[in-house]
């Protein structure tokens, strides 16, 4: 895990805070008024952290109350030896953060990556502490027709899901990100695609590899994948969403940025994806965005952020 004190050369200059509820030491971050304010929470995805929210942060806190966790594997949160670290445990340790430490509710929640899945599996188990939705460059399961066929598709299609499931076959996927410290941001600009490369410092770096120091600390960013290219045949099958949660939460305010350059999460997937839940939310295309629209395109994200809480 990344030291407690770490600020990338400034770039991450927020109070590293930590919860025990799950069982672990997770990191989140929570900045910003407590009261009378909105509660925004900011879930990261695959291979990422916290850091990912930077520019969103500071000028969100000015207003909203803003939590950002490290799900469990990255950041600075601890990777324990004894999870599974599939997406029903980081959905787990949400929950405990949220509702057993935090007590949030009327939260936003804004999404990328696995933060979609994981966010969505929390709305569905407290739709009443949910009041809107905001994903980006993900996909919200709410279990309805058309999506696995969706899904399908983008796994056949997608350079970031070939490449896994070529690694996963000839043995070397555990092997490559395993050794996450030294590839995972190449594995970011090629296969997910960063449409500003000159963003890419060696602070940037050094911020989205430094938790991978060894391969003990790379069981996140090795299970987020491999649950789908190689699914554990023994894992729980996963139940259908409750019906009412289902109908609760495509009742609420949702909106979808995409990224149009992407290439792990296609566009002519996720998008119609989206409209499958939220046929009448409005969905906006970046088309010089990549997979990282926060890191693309922070400006034009916080602005329909922005737009999004003021109009919903």
């Amino acid at each position: 895990m990344i030291p407690e004190h770490e600020t990338f050369h400034g770039t991450w200059p927020y109070l590293a805070r930590y919860c025990k509820a799950a069982g672990f030491s997770q990191h989140y971050i929570d900045e910003g008024p407590r009261k009378g304010a909105e509660n925004l929470v900011l879930l990261h995805g695959e291979p990422t952290w916290g850091y990912l929210w930077r520019h969103l942060i500071g000028p969100l806190s000015r207003r909203h109350r803003v939590v950002v966790p490290d799900h469990m594997g990255f950041g600075k949160s601890e990777t324990p030896a004894d999870r599974s670290y599939l997406a029903v445990e980081h959905v787990d340790n949400l929950e405990k953060l949220l509702v057993d430490e935090l007590d949030l509710h009327d939260i936003t929640l804004v999404l990328h990556d696995w933060g979609g899945p994981i966010g969505t599996g929390f709305a569905l188990r407290h739709p009443d502490r949910v009041r809107r939705m905001m994903a980006t460059n993900t996909v919200l399961p709410l279990g309805m027709p058309g999506y696995p066929e969706l899904m399908a598709g983008n796994m056949r299609d997608s350079s970031w899901f070939r490449w896994a499931q070529a690694a996963q076959a000839d043995g070397t996927l555990e092997s490559l990100l395993g050794n996450a410290g030294n590839t995972v941001t190449h594995l970011m600009l090629a296969l997910q695609t960063i449409g500003r490369p000159e963003i890419v410092t060696p602070t940037w770096i050094r911020a989205y590899s430094a938790h991978f120091t060894d391969r003990a600390q790379c069981r996140g960013v090795i299970r987020f994948p491999q649950q789908l290219v190689a699914p554990d045949p023994d894992a729980p099958t996963p139940q259908p969403p409750d019906a009412e949660a289902v109908t609760a939460l495509r009742g609420k305010p949702a909106l979808l940025v995409q990224g149009m350059r992407d290439t792990a999460l296609l566009p002519g997937y996720t998008m119609p994806a989206f409209h499958l839940g939220y046929p009448s939310a409005p969905i906006i295309e970046l088309p010089e965005a990549g997979h990282f629209t926060s890191e693309d395109a922070p400006e034009t994200l916080l602005a329909l952020l922005a737009l999004f809480l003021q109009t919903t």
